[in-house]
């Protein structure tokens, strides 16, 4: 899961995104609103951190361009404590959630987990894959009761699929959720992480689909 975090504050930027790391999420930063309104525009994110006081061009205005844009992505806001129009500016602009400063980043990640989870669909904080089960909250997973040691990109390519479980996902998509901004991405990768990651779970979940990608949704006989 990639995210972008558009915050001025450098040191809380920094906490933010080496706390998001720390998770397993891939993270970009931006540190005002024309960097981040950019990004937003130009990259595929699962979520995105906004602040509302943003130098060069406001959050509100920030949020406006990308929903004026058609951008559907989850963002989570960050406000003042002392600005309730804030909050309201940022709801009514299209903000899923909102933050007030000053918070506790362990709440920010919850509230990402919980947006990430909705926007696929997924209500609890476990996802669940015929003997597969996804933790979000503890950033494990399971097969039949048995804890994966996965790498950190083969727990992201999880999942990534888990979360569009049923979906076909293209190796261009998972490639640009796995990786941030910066890296060498090559799609080639993905076919290795794909073959380690069954290898690992020992269940045939992850098809092939010829042409297109991969999919995981769990056997037909599974309730």
């Amino acid at each position: 899961m990639r995210i972008l975090v558009v915050e001025d504050d450098v040191n809380l930027n920094r906490q933010l995104a080496d706390t998001l790391k720390e998770a397993g999420y891939v993270v970009d930063q931006a540190f005002d609103g024309e960097e981040g309104h950019f990004l937003g525009d130009t990259e595929p994110y699962d979520a995105i951190i906004l602040d509302i006081g943003l130098p060069d061009l406001d959050g509100v205005t920030v949020l406006e361009k990308w929903r004026g844009a058609g951008r559907g992505v989850p963002v989570l806001i960050l406000t003042a404590r002392d600005r309730w129009s804030d909050k309201v500016a940022g709801i009514d602009a299209g903000a899923d959630d909102y933050v007030t400063k000053p918070f506790h980043v362990e709440e920010v990640l919850a509230r990402i987990r919980a947006l990430i989870r909705r926007a696929a669909g997924h209500s609890s904080s476990e996802i669940i894959c015929g003997p597969v089960r996804l933790d979000t909250k503890s950033s494990k997973a399971t097969v039949n009761g048995t804890t994966l040691k996965l790498t950190s990109h083969e727990y992201r390519l999880l999942a990534y699929l888990m979360h569009h479980m049923g979906e076909v996902v293209s190796r261009t998509e998972l490639v640009e959720h796995m990786y941030d901004q910066d890296f060498d991405r090559d799609s080639n990768t993905i076919e290795v992480f794909v073959g380690r990651l069954r290898k690992k779970m020992g269940v045939d979940l992850i098809e092939t689909v010829r042409g297109l990608g991969y999919r995981i949704q769990a056997p037909k006989h599974a309730n």
